[in-house]
């Protein structure tokens, strides 16, 4: 989503919570006049009750009514404020407020129920005089009305004064036409906050003045409000989906800086990086920034430096400056020799001895991990495993990974000589030992030579094409893990170094890419691949883990 895009989406999460503010409670919501139909039936759908007969025999004006029907209707103060005369939407000299009409009915009766306080009465009945008597008698506060012409009936009510949630019900007795032989069902009561006397009022007036409100499909809020308030919902929804699950992803960092960045190095931390380095370039997009990953300048730890090294040679970088456009990743502080390069901990990597599966061993001790590559054991018999023989796969010497098994776990002893240089070679009946150049080929030739250990990255191994094959080793049972280093002292890690040339210029695209793989979104892509972060260390300069 661009920047502009989520500005319209704040504004529109502001905008509308506060237009349907303004529209519920200063606009329509501060006097609204609600009704409720609550009761709308036959007498007949009465047949099954024990009053039927009662219902059915009503009369009026000497004759019976025919197809009777009882109305209940509910008149509510639905808004924020008092509703008092001035407010109905009807002529002021009009007594009458509201006015409700029923097609092909004609009124029998109406009758008063249920008013929410006593005051309410005063607007229907009053107290008469008659000598010594007093006795309660309706005011014309209905006013029942039925049109021959077109077949309607009407009831007009008074305009009572409703403080907020105040409410009255008024029970209406209807018929059919006597004329009216159909039956069809009867339509559903009209109800308007006006007398038809409005016509001379402006059109503002006219909007702002009461209105009857049908209040049973939105008790809360009216169905615009509620349209809104949907709206509102909708746009927070995207807003915090996008700031939660995908603005992080596709932020761009801090700095983007045009420019074309060398990476070398470590086959070990190399998928991290790559992964670091395509999601670098997808935030920086349109920013100049080119990152060769396609060709392959990961061949090792030592390589790296080397190669890093020759890149400021060839630059010819004076002293006391350094190169932008090289970085150099090493398994562990590279070897004497390279003054010129600076070193700086970024990540603990972890690794794990990898056994072909015929093999028949999971957990190997320390000392028997060391007499394996000390070429003390030719056969996993001899430490429990299947009758194969034990085929030693090596990585070349410049290899981190090899280096930090050497001083990590065979207490600083390097392994014997290879007895092949192609491991296609090696006798799959007979001891044997062979070196490989990548990480790639060590798993691969791990999992298709009988009997076979090397080594590897661990967080590289369970996606590799060649897992079904292999199995990881735990030492002493701790495993290959960032928790198995931490919590277990687990021994075979090592720190993962980025080497400049130089100290890089601040404007510069490596040192851009240096922040943004351990201050920014790179330090998620690290974790995600199975390394510790040294900004999370006990010693960060050391990036020891806890």
């Amino acid at each position: 989503m661009s920047e502009q895009a989520e500005q319209w989406i704040a504004i529109l999460s502001l905008a509308f919570p506060v237009a349907a503010f303004l529209w519920e409670f200063a606009v329509v919501g501060r006097k609204r006049l609600g009704y409720r139909v609550q009761m709308d039936t036959l007498a007949a759908d009465a047949a099954d009750k024990p009053y039927a007969d009662v219902l059915g025999d009503m009369r009026h004006d000497g004759h019976r009514l025919k197809d009777p029907s009882f109305v209940l209707l509910r008149i509510e103060n639905a808004g924020s404020a008092k509703i008092v005369s001035d407010d109905y939407l009807a002529d002021p000299t009009d007594p009458y407020g509201i006015k409700v009409t029923f097609r092909n009915r004609r009124v029998a009766a109406v009758v008063l129920t249920d008013p929410s306080n006593n005051a309410l009465r005063d607007f229907f009945f009053e107290e008469m005089t008659e000598g010594d008597n007093v006795r309660v008698v309706a005011k014309p506060g209905f006013r029942r009305n039925n049109n021959a012409v077109d077949r309607t009936g009407t009831i007009r009510l008074p305009k009572v004064t409703l403080p907020r949630g105040a409410e009255y019900k008024v029970l209406v007795v209807l018929e059919r036409w006597p004329e009216d032989d159909s039956k069809d069902p009867f339509p559903d009561p009209d109800v308007q906050g006006t007398d038809g006397h409005d016509r001379w009022y402006d059109p503002l007036v006219r909007f702002l003045r009461l209105k009857a409100t049908r209040t049973e499909s939105h008790v809360f809020a009216s169905r615009p409000a509620w349209w809104a308030m949907w709206i509102l919902i909708a746009a927070v929804v995207v807003q915090a989906s996008f700031t939660l699950f995908l603005r992080d992803d596709r932020r761009p960092p801090l700095d983007c800086v045009g420019g074309t960045l060398y990476l070398h190095g470590s086959t070990a931390f190399a998928p991290a990086v790559r992964a670091a380095a395509e999601d670098y370039l997808t935030r920086c997009e349109g920013a100049g920034v080119a990152i060769p990953l396609e060709s392959d300048t990961f061949k090792g730890s030592t390589d790296g430096v080397t190669d890093l090294d020759k890149a400021g040679l060839d630059a010819d970088v004076p002293v006391g400056e350094g190169l932008g456009d090289h970085l150099a990743f090493t398994d562990g502080l590279a070897s004497d020799g390279h003054p010129r390069l600076i070193p700086r901990p970024v990540a603990f990597s972890v690794f794990t001895l990898v056994v072909n599966k015929d093999a028949g061993v999971e957990n190997l001790k320390l000392d028997q991990i060391r007499r394996v590559f000390a070429g003390q054991v030719q056969n996993w018999s001899e430490l429990g495993g299947n009758d194969v023989p034990v085929h030693l796969i090596n990585r070349d010497p410049g290899s981190g990974t090899r280096s930090t098994l050497v001083t990590k776990v065979l207490n600083g002893k390097e392994p014997p000589q290879f007895t092949e240089t192609d491991c296609a070679a090696l006798n799959p009946k007979q001891y044997g030992r062979c070196e490989v150049t990548s990480t790639d080929t060590m798993l691969n030739t791990t999992a298709t030579v009988p009997g076979a250990i090397g080594y590897s990255e661990a967080a590289g191994v369970a996606g590799h094409k060649a897992a079904d094959g292999i199995v990881k080793l735990t030492i002493d049972g701790r495993k290959p893990t960032a928790e198995g280093v931490e919590d277990t002292n687990y021994p075979y890690w090592q720190t993962e170094f980025a080497y400049t040339y130089g100290e890089p210029p601040a404007g510069s695209v490596a040192a851009a890419f240096l922040n943004f793989l351990t201050q920014q979104s790179g330090r998620d892509i690290l974790h995600e691949h199975g390394h510790g972060l040294c900004s999370d260390a006990h010693n960060s300069g050391e990036c020891r883990p806890v």
